[in-house]
């Protein structure tokens, strides 16, 4: 058996308590994280204020002045979703064969000029035409992110970096809720809302900030200049010890129908697609569901910051929990049970106050759930190209979730109070519980009899462990007896 085998084999970091902060490659992590870890976080964070701003705009009469009754506001959130789904898989090929390093930062300039957009929008037609446009410029970024995580890091590395990553997410909300309160008082300045400077000002700073990303972000690992010749070697040989990250892969189709045909990709998408609903539903009607709770517009602007500050914490403080032991399943099912009793909470408080509290209990668990079960599939899929279809096919068929979400949140069917909703996300959090549950079982059942059939050579199924070379390995990705799953 070749040494890269006994290594798959007999690695501990998958097998123990795994501490994130301590490698032996210590000072050459650090070099990537900063390179990677600000810019890709910096450019997320706008990517979601870019497209839940419409809820802060929304309270401060966006919907009136365009003459947009409840339904169609549903409407013109669900579009932007249509548009994500359909083009995030073609834009994750596209990423495979193209640069990231060109590809990221284009796709931020480009998004930030349709975010600006938004402002300028003059009626309802206008708005659902530019936020379909907003979910096809903005598709790619997350899952090319992940992908590109995916190249540079160790398998047992990924999580911490996606929470980091994924974190921008809930700081987005905080930090949107703080920035409409302080934009909303710029309305009459040049004729225009309050509401559309929210759109024009924040996706000014989006594109601003393209243009140095042009600068920043990397391209891929083998050709990586931020690195020096012996570090990119020492790179590439510990990503090359671990998993096939390392690999120069070339596109083939192979491939792409693989991960079309593998069950648990199509588990972990379904794990997004419970999830996503109340990710999106939550960031989207925050501020509609403190204000309903009896809060005037700008105490529901700024009363947004808190539960969203504490979704990044959780995050934080959860995921390196997750890392240190190596286990995400109990984690992301954790996650689920907190949000349900935030919903609980939500739905039965007897008072205002104690409804709040209930809005960060779901926030946290929300928020800190997305951001495991977003990184499951970078550390579990192999190969390169089969990866980075399932990491967008998990985002893709996750934001059906998403759409569902936006359409059932309609006041005029929940009377202002998102009583059944609310109700349906808890229904959601427990099929996502289950989906990872099954994820769970099934990936700690096949890593122990992979284990066996390695132990005895094969015989009990007359296979013959040795013919597994590596190119053989690397055909079969996680196929392989070789490969155990993170879980």
């Amino acid at each position: 058996m070749s040494d890269s085998k006994n290594e798959k084999l007999t690695s501990k970091e998958s097998q123990s308590v795994v501490d994130p902060f301590d490698t032996p490659d210590r000072k050459l992590v650090r070099k990537v994280d900063f390179r990677l870890i600000p810019i890709l976080t910096l450019l997320y964070l706008l990517s979601f204020l870019d497209r839940t701003n419409i809820g802060n705009a929304k309270i401060l009469g966006l919907t009136t002045d365009l003459h947009v009754a409840a339904p169609q506001y549903n409407t013109a959130l669900a579009l932007y979703f249509v548009a994500y789904v359909l083009f995030e898989v073609p834009a994750n090929i596209i990423l495979k064969r193209f640069n990231p390093q060109i590809w990221l930062p284009t796709l931020t300039l480009v998004w930030g000029i349709v975010s600006v957009c938004q402002g300028l929008v003059k009626n309802q037609a206008g708005l659902f035409g530019i936020r379909f446009l907003l979910g096809a410029t903005e598709a790619g970024l997350f899952p090319g992110v992940i992908y590109l995580f995916s190249v540079y890091y160790r398998r047992h590395e990924r999580s911490w970096r996606v929470a980091i990553f994924f974190g921008g997410a809930a700081l987005a909300g905080a930090f949107g809720g703080i920035l409409a309160f302080a934009i909303g008082k710029m309305d009459g300045v040049g004729g225009r809302k309050g509401w559309q400077w929210i759109f024009i000002i924040e996706g000014v700073i989006t594109a601003a900030v393209s243009l140095l990303a042009y600068f920043i972000v990397p391209t891929w690992s083998h050709q990586a200049t931020f690195l020096t010749e012996d570090e990119r070697a020492r790179l590439l040989a510990r990503l090359k010890a671990d998993s096939d990250a390392a690999r120069e892969e070339k596109f083939e189709w192979f491939f792409v129908f693989q991960a079309f045909t593998d069950h648990l990709v199509w588990a972990y998408a379904l794990l997004f697609h419970g999830f996503a609903f109340v990710l999106y539903s939550l960031s989207l009607f925050l501020p509609t569901i403190i204000a309903g709770l009896g809060f005037s517009s700008w105490q529901a602007q700024l009363m947004t910051v808190p539960p969203n500050t504490l979704a990044s914490l959780s995050i934080w403080f959860t995921v390196w929990l997750s890392s240190r032991y190596d286990a995400r399943a109990p984690f992301i099912i954790g996650s689920a049970f907190v949000a349900i009793i935030g919903y609980i909470i939500l739905l039965t408080g007897p008072t205002p106050g104690a409804q709040y509290v209930g809005v960060h209990f779901a926030a946290a668990g929300v928020y800190t759930g997305n951001a495991l079960l977003l990184s499951w599939p970078g550390e579990n899929v192999s190969a390169q190209t089969k990866r980075a279809v399932a990491v967008a096919m998990q985002i893709t068929i996750g934001d059906i979730g998403a759409i569902a979400g936006v359409l059932i949140y309609r006041p005029a069917f929940s009377a202002h109070t998102f009583r059944k909703p609310n109700i349906i996300a808890i229904g959601y959090l427990l099929f996502a519980a289950a989906v990872a549950t099954y994820l769970w079982v099934w990936m700690s059942h096949e890593n122990k009899r992979r284990d066996l059939l390695v132990a005895d050579g094969g015989k009990e199924r007359d296979l013959d462990v040795a013919d597994e070379d590596e190119d053989e390995q690397h055909r079969l990705g996680d196929r392989s007896i070789f490969y155990r799953y993170v879980i």
